[in-house]
């Protein structure tokens, strides 16, 4: 089969090559789709460049996210049928034509959604709704403060918030442009802060009336930490998800985390085991409650859903290199996908 390779194993933006591979062989509950569009994710450049290793057991190729069409059943395989279009979650192995996927961390698409829509939503509104919904317990009426606001992960828990009724929901980000396009879509944030410019813990406090913020989602670690702190309220909570600007303070107060009796959540998704992820994804499938009640409410950006999503660029995989340049720049509002040609 066809796939996305990196000469020497790993390395710069141009050691990425259109090359073949070997097609997935299915093992026990295995299901092999072949795929229409994948996303493009942060953690796709860090493995590029040898700075995060897939985990053991899946495949070295790039991509852990996906959207296709049930091509075969492995033994076992009971859950789908060929034919079926389907979305998914995967350690590794998106930026080919096959894979071989797990039958518990697929999704029926919905037939409203393009393949490039349904392939925007696995890594970011999955990483979103366990750092929001089940770490961070959001609520009605919460206060919620999600840095990195344009990012795809970003994005997806603004939304999710807004769709769980918080009061108010502000973002992070680092132009104006991006923060007004965050305040402009709709279930978008209610308040923007530029964190280079402005001081987010005042700016949540100002919100609050000095109660401070329920939730936080910080994806940037070292700079934030101290303002992060700062912005929980009482028997606030905060899960990160990224450490962008470093992974050590060098010294803080660890007070306020017992007065206010904060709670801190790390969270990472690719490393969980898969009977985890299969529980975050499927369980509840059959009713409105779990992830399955964030997925029918998604609908592309010209949609009505309550939740939407939102692509910044669309490349053919021939131009892999030139989508990978495009994130590395920080260039993108909303998700950056790859079509398979």
């Amino acid at each position: 089969m066809r796939a996305v390779l990196i000469k020497d194993g790993k390395g710069p933006i141009e050691n990425l090559y259109l090359g073949t591979a070997e097609k997935p062989v299915l093992g026990e509950g295995q299901v092999l789709v072949k795929i229409a569009a994948f996303g493009l994710n942060r953690l796709d450049l860090l493995q590029r460049e040898g700075l995060y290793p897939p985990p053991p057991g899946t495949s070295d190729i790039l991509g852990v996210e996906f959207a296709g069409t049930v091509d075969e059943l492995g033994p076992g395989a009971t859950r789908w049928s060929v034919g079926d279009e389907v979305f998914g979650l995967a350690g590794g192995g998106a930026y080919a034509e096959y894979i071989a996927s797990d039958q518990g961390l697929l999704i029926k698409k919905p037939v409203h959604l393009s393949w490039v829509e349904a392939a925007s939503i696995p890594e970011n509104y999955v990483t979103a709704y366990q750092a929001l919904v089940k770490y961070g317990e959001v609520k009605k009426d919460d206060h919620v403060l999600v840095h990195a606001g344009a990012s795809g992960v970003g994005i997806a828990a603004i939304q999710i918030a807004r769709a769980t009724g918080a009061t108010s929901v502000t973002a992070t980000a680092s132009t104006r442009e991006k923060l007004d396009w965050l305040l402009s879509i709709p279930s978008g944030a209610t308040h923007a802060v530029n964190y280079r410019t402005e001081n987010f813990a005042a700016e949540v406090k100002k919100t609050t009336n000095g109660k401070g913020v329920n939730v936080v989602i910080d994806f940037v670690g070292r700079t934030h930490w101290e303002k992060n702190i700062d912005s929980l309220g009482i028997d606030g909570r905060m899960t990160i998800l990224a450490l962008l600007s470093g992974n050590e303070v060098p010294s803080f107060n660890l007070s306020p985390i017992l007065y206010k009796r904060l709670k801190i959540q790390g969270s990472t998704l690719r490393s969980r085991s898969l009977e985890y992820q299969t529980e975050l994804i499927s369980s509840n499938l059959d009713s409105s409650a779990g992830f399955q009640a964030v997925v029918n409410k998604i609908t592309g950006a010209e949609g009505n859903g309550a939740i939407r999503t939102y692509i910044h660029k669309v490349y053919p995989w021939t131009e892999i290199q030139e989508a990978h340049r495009e994130m590395a720049e920080d260039k993108n509002s909303g998700k950056i996908i790859i079509t398979i040609s």
